[in-house]
């Protein structure tokens, strides 16, 4: 199966409440496959036009992919922003927690809750990273150069990239689910 059709499954499976908010593969695979790959005959005629359009649609495509990256970044670190507040109320909580078997479980469930949705955006940070290497593959494979994607060292350190923060949340919570429930 190609990985468009994957990842369409996986978030319609999984995420599709967040569906929007995917890297739009398909619609970066359309726009790569206006860029014709280069050959010698080609080359030979109508040099200039060709460069100054192969160069127009490659930079249209850089574009997209940068859109795209910001749309998929900014979702992240919204979601990781709200979970910032999310954890720090739920550990005043479990503070200020009495012996309530009733709250106690209701506290669990919660934290339970909050820890899969953290799964989610992990999960989610990862197949959006795949898509990124995917089509950066194959937009080098088509035009037979390496794409000067000029964002790629800010991708590495773009929210959705690194999750250490991410971790960190989910340890905080997975500590305070230990002490819950001993």
């Amino acid at each position: 199966m190609k990985y468009g059709k994957r990842l369409r499954n996986e978030v319609e499976k999984t995420l599709p409440e967040w569906k929007a908010q995917f890297i739009c593969y398909k619609q970066l695979k359309k726009q790569l496959k206006l860029i014709n790959p280069w050959s010698r005959s080609k080359m030979v005629q109508n040099q200039l036009s060709r460069l100054t359009s192969r160069g127009l649609l490659d930079v249209g495509f850089t574009r997209l992919l940068d859109s795209e990256l910001d749309k998929v970044n900014t979702f992240y670190f919204d979601k990781e922003e709200d979970y910032i507040i999310r954890i720090k109320e739920l550990q005043i909580r479990v503070g200020n927690l009495e012996n309530e078997e009733e709250k106690k479980m209701e506290l669990q469930n919660h934290l339970l809750e909050f820890h899969a949705e953290m799964l989610l955006l992990l999960h989610y940070s990862v197949l959006n990273f795949i898509g990124l290497v995917k089509i950066v593959k194959k937009h080098n494979k088509r035009t037979g150069t390496s794409l000067e994607f000029s964002s790629m060292p800010r991708v590495m350190q773009e929210s959705f990239f690194s999750t250490d923060l991410l971790y960190k949340l989910m340890t905080d919570c997975e500590a305070m689910l230990g002490r819950l429930f001993n």
